[in-house]
């Protein structure tokens, strides 16, 4: 089973992603609501609230985590990649490659919460695909919340995403990351704002993408995953809010189960 958490819904963009690409496979989600957001809490805190999802996820059978948020991936990866013998795959490695494969000029942005970006976790990883990339980092803080309250395609919405945009643009960007996997629920209202010429980069494809080739390059752990395309999912704190806008992300109907791990 393929195990995937988050703090809160944007998570579900990995899941989706991954329904798409590995249909075959089982996978169980969790996702932290009672404690969300992480983008601002400290490292140590992120740390070990990483470590309880890691460890609920194997509890149900999970043999392949993947921490599908950028502010536990910068806190915690390492961490859990050293704790668990169980592969441990995050968000930012494979966005940070392809971003740096795309990009035509060099000149590559990055968006995600304030603790993702004070890291600078996709900043040293871009510049160690390419060196010579000019990085632009810019933290959008309003961006979570606007997407838990399901607030997608509202006018306020719209202005702040063009707000946080326009140092980026000034900077001549070509490329942009969604680095926050709360952000591709945004992809169509963030593509209008920044406009035709800019290319994002959604880091929930992207590490589908790269699950799928490990898989198909190993292929005793790919026979260790059960299979069956059934998925599970379990969150912190179950509210209506939280499942109606989960069917929306997944595009079906959820039957989302409480737990506290």
């Amino acid at each position: 089973m393929i195990g995937i958490f988050d703090s809160g819904i944007g998570g579900l963009t990995v899941a989706r992603a991954i329904m798409e690409q590995l249909p075959d496979y089982n996978l169980v989600y969790f996702g932290d609501t009672a404690r969300t957001p992480y983008g601002n809490k400290s490292a140590l805190t992120v740390q070990a609230y990483a470590r309880r999802c890691a460890d609920f996820l194997i509890s149900k059978g999970a043999k392949v985590i993947i921490i599908a948020c950028n502010t536990a991936a910068s806190a915690a990866a390492e961490l859990l990649a050293e704790s668990y013998p169980t592969p441990v795959f995050e968000v930012i490695t494979p966005g940070a490659a392809l971003a740096a494969q795309l990009s035509r000029s060099g000149r590559i942005g990055v968006i995600g919460t304030r603790s993702t970006i004070a890291s600078g976790a996709y900043e040293k990883r871009i510049l160690g695909f390419r060196p010579s990339a000019e990085v632009v980092s810019h933290p959008c803080p309003l961006l979570v919340p606007l997407v838990e309250e399901g607030w997608f395609r509202r006018r306020e919405t719209a202005m702040i995403v063009k707000k946080y945009l326009r140092p980026l643009k000034l900077r001549q960007i070509d490329t942009l990351i969604l680095g926050c996997t709360h952000y591709p629920v945004l992809a169509g209202l963030i593509q209008e704002k920044a406009g035709k010429r800019i290319r994002l980069v959604d880091s929930a494809m992207a590490v589908a993408g790269r699950l799928k080739t490990h898989l198909e390059d190993t292929p005793d752990l790919a026979a260790r995953l059960s299979r069956g395309g059934r998925s599970e999912f379990f969150i912190s704190d179950v509210t209506p809010q939280f499942e109606a806008i989960a069917q929306k992300v997944i595009g079906r109907r959820l039957k989302v189960l409480p737990a506290e791990p």
